[in-house]
């Protein structure tokens, strides 16, 4: 039997699709990345005040989760050509558009329209990558393109912040522009798989297609994890300074470098032994990271917490996104990612919001030992799921 490269054997994951759509993600969240540190600078220097740099977070992420499900949607029925187009053209122009900006309403409101940009781009690529992996690669093959956002994480940040101290927002922006203008080139470059039209008799209707029912016991497994999440990103700086912890970067370094590492590796053992060997540890994992986050007094704690989360993350996230694909029929796969990322979107949300409330009562130290609970639930109704013969039914 030949592959697609003309050669016997199994199909290759290592395709120029595959490594293009890679380069393009990576172009792409470094865009993304070097925006997250800055924009809030960027505000106050508008004139803006907390509650400014608050909504220039919320507004995105609010945007981003609304408009995932209907692209879902539209990739499985329109195509995913034209839903990666849209929101790469979208995403593009708002990154152009930053600099312009006159007041912070006008920044706001392309913050706004930046999400629905960015949830549309992501739930594209991560759709057309996994129609263009081989099935009995796909772990593997979405841990190896989950590296080029971690990269992004990685290192992005720090670069944004240092074209901003060197060189002024202007150069910072033209940056990004770039970047993502370069993403977009690359998408399109893309030999994109025609879509798995929908058999007979499949249901026709907007609002039942609109979230994938097979995605959605994954689809909650992810939102549980990225609870957690939600309570890194949003405190672990002040957490950090209220413990006397000089440089709580590190715990950004070891989480994307650990992450980078993992990647890779747990999807080749999804692929091989399935996900019970890869979601398990991987829950522990995390539990064990936000338990040394809460006894963290010093960088080196800190690190040791930051890989262990980073082992957890970098297990349970692309395996998640691998079995979310392997459940669902080829003509759903849009609708898949648009469930799963939205969960994943709504947990970082809930996180933010119901941990800092936690927090505001308890103190960082006890509201991170209080999030690893949302772990404990991850691995219950996990293991319920799995003992009681229901995913044996699902997959």
């Amino acid at each position: 039997m030949q592959n697609a490269q003309g050669t016997t054997g199994s199909p290759s994951l290592w395709t120029k699709e595959f490594v293009l759509l890679s380069v393009a993600n990576l172009f792409l969240f470094f865009s993304f990345q070097m925006l997250i540190p800055t924009l809030p600078v960027y505000v106050t220097q508008m004139g803006g005040d907390e509650l400014a740099v608050g909504l220039v977070i919320s507004v995105f992420t609010v945007s981003a989760l609304l408009v995932r499900p209907v692209a879902g949607l539209l990739l499985d029925r329109v195509g995913r050509r034209q839903v990666l187009l849209f929101g790469a053209v979208v995403f593009l122009a708002c990154v152009a558009g930053y600099y312009f900006a006159a007041a912070v309403a006008v920044l706001l409101f392309l913050r706004f329209v930046h999400g629905i940009g960015w949830g549309a781009l992501t739930t594209a690529y991560s759709t057309v990558v996994a129609d263009i992996i081989p099935a009995h690669r796909r772990g593997e093959g979405m841990g190896y393109f989950g590296l080029s956002s971690t990269l992004g994480m990685m290192l992005a940040p720090l670069i944004g912040l240092y074209l901003v101290d060197a060189y002024g927002f202007g150069v910072m922006f033209a940056t990004a522009t770039v970047l993502a203008a370069l993403s977009l080139v690359l998408a399109q470059a893309v030999r994109i798989p025609a879509g798995t039209p929908a058999p007979a008799g499949a249901e026709t209707s907007v609002w039942a297609n609109l979230f994938e029912k097979k995605a959605l016991f994954p689809a909650l497994l992810a939102g549980l994890l990225s609870v957690t999440y939600g309570g890194i990103v949003s405190f672990i700086t002040l957490y950090g300074a209220q413990q006397g912890i000089a440089n709580v970067g590190w715990f950004f370094l070891g989480n994307a470098g650990t992450m980078l590492v993992t990647r890779p590796l747990s999807g080749k053992l999804f692929d091989k032994k399935g996900h019970v060997w890869v979601l398990l540890p991987g829950a522990f994992a995390v539990i064990a990271g936000l338990w040394v986050i809460s006894v963290a007094t010093n960088e080196w704690t800190l690190l040791v917490a930051s890989v262990l989360f980073g082992l957890g993350m970098g297990s349970v996230q692309p395996s998640l996104l691998a079995w979310t694909i392997n459940r669902v029929a080829p003509h759903r796969r849009g609708a898949a990612n648009g469930t799963i990322f939205s969960a994943f979107d709504g947990g970082i949300a809930v996180g933010a919001m119901l941990l800092g409330a936690v927090a505001k009562v308890t103190g960082y130290a006890v509201m991170y030992r209080w999030s690893a609970l949302f772990m404990v639930a991850f691995l219950a109704i996990y293991l319920y799921y799995v003992w009681s013969g229901k995913e044996s039914k699902a997959t």
